[in-house]
């Protein structure tokens, strides 16, 4: 009788799942609430805006992905070091901003934008980085400002 031989072993199966640390069900509903706002503004036509009038949501949500995770592992405490670094490696929050964040005088930044001195006048940073009582009455924050500023905290 003849029986075949097997030599070679089989390839292992690669599955494309992504392991979720612990505590990932917690935050789910929110991040994906919050990625589903991004694609409505991605996707929301600009008829009649300007481009940067346009990316103004898209900064906001942005912001607020971040804020979240930022928050929940910073104040509260209720992310994990491992849920914290998964959630910033799977592009759910901007790790650079955070990075700026934990610096003094930028709590309340809104994006990386503001403090890119090669996008604005004279070399300098955005008008909303200078502190309220700094400010001249003269100059408030421009209707065409890019990233929307003024959604986040305000012209006053």
């Amino acid at each position: 009788s003849f029986e075949p031989q097997i030599t070679e072993k089989m390839p292992k199966v690669k599955t494309n799942r992504i392991k979720y640390p612990d505590g990932w069900e917690l935050i789910e509903p929110t991040l994906l609430e919050l990625d589903a706002k991004m694609r409505e503004a991605e996707n929301d036509p600009c008829d009649g805006k300007r481009k940067c009038e346009a990316l103004w949501p898209i900064f906001k949500i942005a912001h607020q992905k971040s804020r979240y995770i930022y928050d929940l592992y910073y104040h509260s405490n209720q992310l994990s070091k491992e849920l914290y670094e998964f959630c910033l490696d799977q592009g759910y929050g901007d790790r650079n901003l955070i990075a700026k964040w934990k610096k003094p005088g930028y709590e309340r930044l809104c994006c990386l934008r503001c403090i890119q001195t090669r996008d604005h006048n004279y070399g300098t940073t955005c008008v909303c980085r200078v502190p309220k009582h700094l400010r001249e009455e003269k100059i408030p924050l421009p209707n065409g400002h890019a990233h929307g500023c003024q959604i986040f905290y305000g012209v006053e």
